[in-house]
């Protein structure tokens, strides 16, 4: 095989059989392909694209990379959430408890952050010893035992995508729709899942840019779990604004554990409920979304949905003593209220640039062995459409010192834009956005 001469046939709008991609990933793995090689592949097929065969070859070479689960013998469905990416989204979080409370098996295999948007395994690492490196037998004992299981994409699964996907950061090649697909999939079939919901982020924030994407997106994860028996159920979903009131590990998992107790901001649950309604109806223990809107509101006022959170942070050697007090997740070292400069209405919370002030913060990162602070970011009252008066409170900035506190107030007052008029923002559930079954 002669990675050159692929390059090129890709670069000039050609295709790779599956046996080349078979081999060209088996070399990439083996080390015998280069990053700079790959990252030149990645950038034809960003400009170039992928068929859906080509789709389907790569999703199929990455899979057989590494390892897979095998959960059959659960006797339960087994469903996942997915999220393309946001600033503010800790939905996972809360979902894979709440839905594993209501006997749904929960095996969620999450990153860290990519670009602006945040990551939830950053998320678990701020709760105090709280590990996510699962080896697929730890993670398959622990589903047998509480029924979910919050990791990270070991070395085991897909080795292949571990590699690319910081590779697609640092190439700029993260938007485009193959590459998604096929990095999401060859995780989550690695699962051995029976249904996967995907919440597709549109708006400014996220990493599509229109909803000819986003369908295009969908299609090509519901033909690749269809191939596997895997029901794919697509939501589109708003980032024009933070999801939520919180941007920050710590803060984020307060966030969540608030939700859990029922105290969650309503953008945040109405996404939460909507996502999880889809969840437990692949699982086949909801009949309709009011059905399962009102198991999720039970789990939830029950206090099931957060002794599972427990249960899930204790078999993963977290302090599970957060879920009751938050104040246990590390604390900011400075902490200053920002106010809002005019009268009139917010018309815009820009996501892309608190997303990127958090990671200059410390919160995130700009290479992969950066050190992240979790107790840094922002708590973000206002939002697009509210009245707010000078001088009033709209949100808070955690940062480790006062130059950080500069930061973020500077990030603050360039994100949110005050107007004479309110504007409307996207709706939540995005409209367009249908959900697509389908199982082989």
């Amino acid at each position: 095989m002669l990675t050159t001469q692929l390059i090129e046939r890709k670069r000039d709008g050609g295709r790779l059989d599956p046996d080349e991609w078979r081999a060209l990933i088996g070399a990439y793995v083996a080390g015998d392909v280069p990053d700079y090689q790959m990252a030149a592949m990645l950038m034809a097929v960003f400009l170039r694209g992928l068929d859906g065969g080509e789709t389907a070859a790569l999703t199929e070479s990455m899979l057989a990379s590494g390892a897979q689960l095998s959960l059959a013998h659960l006797g339960v469905a087994r469903v996942d959430k997915h999220s393309t990416g946001g600033v503010g989204d800790k939905t996972s979080l809360i979902l894979a408890p709440l839905v594993a409370s209501l006997g749904v098996a929960v095996p969620m295999i999450s990153g860290r952050g990519l670009g602006h948007t945040g990551g939830t395994l950053d998320k678990l690492d701020a709760i105090p010893g709280m590990r996510s490196d699962l080896t697929l037998g730890q993670a398959r004992a622990q589903l047998e035992r509480i029924g979910c299981a919050l990791m990270g994409q070991t070395r085991e699964i897909a080795p292949a995508d571990r590699r690319l996907y910081g590779l697609r950061d640092a190439t700029a090649t993260i938007d485009a729709v193959p590459l998604i697909a096929s990095s999401i999939m060859s995780k989550k079939l690695a699962e051995d899942l029976t249904g996967l919901v995907v919440d597709i982020k549109l708006g400014s924030g996220s990493f599509l840019r229109d909803l000819d994407q986003a369908h295009a997106l969908a299609d090509t994860m519901t033909a690749l779990g269809a191939a596997h028996g895997c029901t794919v159920v697509a939501l589109f979903t708003a980032m024009d604004r933070p999801l939520g009131r919180a941007v920050g590990n710590a803060l984020e998992v307060e966030e969540a554990i608030h939700s859990l107790h029922g105290e969650g901001p309503p953008d945040l649950m109405e996404v939460t409920y909507a996502l999880g309604a889809e969840m437990l109806q692949v699982g086949g223990v909801a009949r309709d979304d009011n059905d399962a809107r009102r198991q999720m509101q039970g789990a939830i006022s029950s206090g099931a949905a957060a002794r599972k959170f427990q249960e899930v942070i204790e078999a993963q050697g977290g302090n599970a003593s957060v879920v009751d007090d938050p104040a246990v997740l590390p604390q900011a070292g400075a902490c200053e209220l920002f106010e809002a400069p005019r009268r009139g209405f917010v018309t815009r919370v820009e996501p892309r640039t608190i997303g990127r002030a958090l990671i200059a913060l410390g919160g995130g990162r700009v290479r992969p062995d950066d050190h992240v602070d979790p107790a840094v970011g922002f708590v973000i009252t206002a939002k697009p459409g509210d009245r707010v008066t000078r001088g009033e409170p709209i949100a808070t900035v955690f940062a480790s010192d006062d130059a950080g506190i500069e930061l973020g107030r500077a990030a603050l007052r360039t994100a949110i834009e005050i107007g004479d008029q309110p504007v409307d923002a996207l709706p939540l559930i995005v409209p367009g956005s249908r959900p697509r079954l389908a199982t082989s």
